[in-house]
């Protein structure tokens, strides 16, 4: 499965609010770099809206209003919720030379060589990100000009925004603000431009499984 937008059913499910923090943030970045996905979740929050409208008051209780504020005192601090909604993107802010969008500028701060970079392989780096935690891994990736990844298909869910370079793969061209969806339907092994390095913001529910003899050896030791 590959598209280089947010599938529509996503772009829905971030304007209801009922998409988790790490996908929140994918969504909301992509909108940063991406005019018609922005629009598009701004049409969906217009009908929410209208909906809204026409609906019937219901008439409260007298113990309403005390049962609310005792709701609202027991809700946790908004940097710990663990399914923190992000809000809509603002225009990118430089970062490092990065335009990154300023909803993804709050997490990684200002400075992206500060962050602790781990090596992958060879020209291949990644950070996780603290965002909520329900199993899901949220992670940056710098790949260096012309490196590719080992061929290999998904657990579960992979959801990866490009935020600067290109990379290429059996499906096609993923470019700064393209999405591309994979799941364990897909078998693929992307490789940079050599224009440039390539910066991406990846989501995923389960590790990657590496295909070939090699790749399932290493398998084990692969972590999520």
């Amino acid at each position: 499965m590959t598209v280089s937008r947010v599938p529509e059913e996503m772009l829905l499910a971030y304007a209801t609010g009922a998409l988790n923090e790490p996908l929140s943030l994918v969504v909301a970045s992509h909108m940063a770099l991406n005019p018609e996905s922005r629009v598009e979740v701004e049409e969906y929050e217009t009908v929410g809206g209208a909906l809204l409208e026409q609906l019937e008051p219901a008439a409260l209780s007298d113990s309403a209003l005390e049962r609310t504020l005792d709701l609202i005192r027991l809700l946790p601090d908004e940097a710990s919720a663990p399914n923190q909604q992000i809000c809509a993107p603002v225009k990118p802010q430089p970062v490092d030379g990065i335009a990154l969008p300023s909803v993804l500028r709050d997490y990684v701060g200002p400075d992206l060589d500060a962050l602790p970079w781990k090596p992958v392989l060879r020209g291949v780096e990644e950070v996780d990100l603290r965002l909520s935690n329900d199993g899901t891994r949220t992670r940056l990736m710098r790949i260096s000009p012309g490196v590719g990844a080992p061929r290999h298909t998904h657990g579960g869910l992979e959801v990866t925004l490009v935020l600067e370079g290109a990379y290429r793969d059996a499906s096609g061209r993923f470019a700064r603000g393209d999405v591309q969806v994979a799941d364990g339907s897909m078998e693929h092994a992307p490789v940079a431009e050599a224009g440039g390095m390539c910066l991406c913001l990846v989501v995923s529910d389960a590790p990657i499984r590496l295909t070939g003899f090699l790749g399932r050896l290493i398998n084990p030791f692969i972590r999520h």
